[in-house]
């Protein structure tokens, strides 16, 4: 019957065919719009880039120049006032409910297309067809879903329309700054909502974007998966994309126990990687060791310590800093552990641009360590001074 369309499907198999659909505007969104044309983790083949221009155009009316310059400036102002979808300054009620539109109102800020809209595309289709027409795509979609799934067409379309804003503009960018993990404390509110990154194509693992917002990977723990690496990794296969970066890899040349520039410049790449490494061998079990031998008044405020003295200071909010100012009122040891801490990335702040100055302070850092009289930290120094920028076999 003309209602049932001409593929005549059961309601089972337009599901398949709705979450299929969908799943390819996910992967068109991650792999081109994100990771290609806002931050040029990897190059793709002409051929693919248009099939995703065109299949945005059906799926979304998203205009490539004005999504890559919305998501470059969100992070270049990520977390101020001037970020056009941060939860912490516009409410996260606001992100997950107008996320689409918070988008739309930036992508008609001429200033923003201008400074972060560059090196996208602008040939005779973008002008004459995407730009000038752009709900004509959403349209024909309608028209192709309709003839081929029938009246049930209809809402296979209505759930397309809605997987984008829903999803990324909503869920990545509301939830993925206000709840879930953090496998490292970068300078915004960016979290991890799950480590399987599969419904929204690994944009779910968004504290490890944040963190390394020019890797074409986003997963980083052998636990944590992602799709759009996984696309990424078949087109690469198929001569379809080439990689050009992936977050950086921690070398350690175990037995290795002097400091050299190869391992002052090894630390810095990988500082993120290393203060998350600080958080687990230093903060953790000193805290553990207070823990143990407070009395059961103090114990509730000591619950905090592991994640309050490992937060990105920025982020702590007025009553945080305030408890955090308690714990090392409270506790010597955890004062200087943290300390330690603060002064291990204000050398990586202050002097990353000139190579024997960092080489100096890291040496004074970990001769200080090393002198602490704190366990766990002259191990994490020694620990230290085995990161090299080459793997054991070429650093030997």
């Amino acid at each position: 019957m003309w209602y049932n369309g001409l593929l005549d499907l059961s309601v089972w198999q337009l599901i398949v065919i709705a979450l299929a659909l969908t799943h390819v505007t996910i992967v068109s969104v991650t792999v081109y719009l994100h990771r290609y044309s806002a931050h040029r983790s990897l190059d793709l083949h002409p051929a693919l880039k248009h099939f995703f221009r065109f299949w945005l155009w059906l799926t979304t009316a998203m205009n490539t120049r004005e999504w890559t310059a919305v998501h470059r400036k969100h992070h270049a102002k990520c977390e101020t006032e001037d970020d056009p979808h941060s939860p912490v300054f516009k409410g996260l009620s606001t992100v997950m409910r107008k996320g689409a539109e918070l988008y739309k109102e930036e992508a008609e800020n001429e200033e923003t297309l201008r400074i972060y809209g560059k090196n996208c595309p602008d040939d005779w289709v973008e002008r004459n067809v995407y730009s000038r027409f752009r709900n004509g795509g959403i349209m024909l979609m309608l028209l192709i879903d309709l003839a081929l799934f029938g009246v049930l067409g209809l809402t296979i379309w209505a759930v397309q329309m809605a997987w984008i804003p829903f999803w990324a503009a909503g869920v990545v960018n509301g939830l993925g700054h206000a709840v879930g993990y953090r496998n490292f404390e970068c300078r915004d509110a960016a979290t991890n909502l799950v480590p399987w990154g599969i419904i929204i194509g690994g944009e779910e693992l968004h504290n490890n974007h944040h963190t390394y917002p020019n890797s074409a990977k986003l997963s980083v723990k052998k636990w944590e998966f992602d799709m759009g690496w996984a696309w990424i990794r078949l087109f690469s296969l198929l001569k379809l994309a080439k990689v050009n970066r992936v977050a950086p890899i921690a070398h350690r040349v175990e037995g290795k126990g002097m400091l050299d520039m190869d391992t002052a410049m090894a630390i810095l790449n990988n500082r993120f990687q290393i203060m998350a490494q600080y958080r687990k061998q230093v903060i953790a079990p000193l805290v553990e060791q207070e823990l143990n031998s407070a009395d059961a008044s103090k114990r509730p405020l000591l619950r905090r310590a592991k994640v309050l003295l490992s937060r990105e200071t920025s982020l702590l909010k007025e009553k945080q800093q305030a408890t955090v100012q308690l714990l090392l009122e409270q506790s010597q040891s955890l004062k200087l552990i943290y300390e330690k801490r603060l002064a291990l990335q204000h050398i990586w702040a202050k002097t990353s641009a000139n190579g024997h100055e960092m080489l100096a302070a890291m040496k004074e850092w970990i001769n200080e360590a090393e002198a602490s009289g704190v366990q766990s930290l002259k191990e994490f120094a020694e620990h230290l001074k085995t990161y090299s920028l080459r793997p054991a076999s070429v650093a030997s």
